[in-house]
């Protein structure tokens, strides 16, 4: 005989299971989402070390950093005409100081480093910045941490050595390598910066209003530095200037927006992690140059993903 008890039991078991696969698939569009953004971040930074190289053909580091930066400023200008009035005046001085530790500074030593060293090391040695995150949250944010979040990055960093070391780079670049040492201890403050005083705002606003500053500071630089006069002539470095823009609107730009997502929505560490794909990147360059890729390239690329896969797991 048919029980209104059983009835009932079998809703609300109907019930539970259609709660547990609507959350199962929230959970799953919601990691697509964050990965989906981690390999558009890995590789637009990932040739942003190379566009760097082509700019410095025809300019200065220093213009080279100076257009990067306005170019990323005018690209996200309206969006700063109509977040400025909404966003808290206590809050800007965070908002500031975030676009230039994340952008500004990091900018310059970059392209100071890239006069000497290559564009391949520079995105090696920019693999540190997951370490300097969870360093700069201990030691100025005060944050707790996990073991496995230690092991995973020190796995992924494990293998961007071995990728530097199969590489093989001559110790006299390592003098220049420090800029972009300090560059990564810039971006780890970062991370903590805006994640610990800058939640509740969209990615876009703090993305605009920070680089509208960092491109307001860095305009004097290429006014001093006759720049301007550079393409009244018939040698007029376009090609350069071109390479600059593209690393403005694109690795600075559009990309800071999703990096700002990517922390906000996927937490600091996992963030951080995209600078460990930056030499897959560098590698993947390498090959449509038709530089050789050993297996032992491949093994250290595996490694990283280790890294990356253990730091994400919940």
């Amino acid at each position: 005989m048919y029980n209104c008890c059983d009835s009932s039991k079998l809703l609300a078991g109907l019930a539970a299971y259609t709660d547990i696969c609507a959350l199962n698939h929230t959970v799953l569009d919601k990691r697509i989402t964050h990965w989906s953004i981690f390999l558009l971040l890995s590789l637009t930074w990932g040739s942003s070390f190379i566009l760097m190289k082509i700019g410095m053909e025809g300019l200065a580091s220093y213009q080279v950093a100076s257009v990067r930066l306005v170019a990323a400023g005018l690209t996200l200008l309206p969006f700063f005409l109509k977040y400025i009035r909404q966003t808290p005046r206590s809050k800007l001085p965070f908002i500031i100081l975030s676009g230039i530790l994340g952008n500004g500074i990091p900018a310059y030593l970059f392209c100071l480093a890239e006069t000497r060293i290559d564009s391949a090391l520079a995105g090696i040695l920019n693999s540190l910045t997951p370490l300097m995150a969870l360093l700069a949250g201990l030691v100025i944010f005060k944050a707790p941490f996990e073991k496995r979040q230690l092991a995973g990055i020190s796995i992924g960093l494990l293998g961007v050595v071995g990728l530097f070391a199969i590489k093989g780079v001559s110790t006299g670049y390592w003098y220049y390598g420090f800029f972009v040492l300090l560059a990564t201890v810039c971006y780890g403050v970062n991370i903590g910066l805006v994640h610990h005083y800058l939640k509740g705002f969209s990615s876009i606003q703090l993305s605009a209003i920070a680089l509208f500053f960092c491109a307001l500071f860095a305009l004097p630089v290429l006014i001093g530095s006759h720049f301007f006069p550079l393409f009244a002539g018939a040698q007029a470095p376009w090609k350069s200037l071109a390479a600059a823009s593209t690393l403005g609107i694109f690795g600075s730009g559009i990309a800071t927006v999703l990096f700002y997502i990517l922390i906000q929505k996927a937490g600091t560490v996992f963030a951080s992690m995209v600078t460990y794909a930056l030499p897959i990147v560098a590698i993947g360059w390498g090959l449509l140059a038709g530089e050789d890729i050993t297996w032992l390239q491949v093994a250290c690329l595996g490694v990283i993903f280790a890294g990356v896969a253990l730091v994400s797991k919940k």
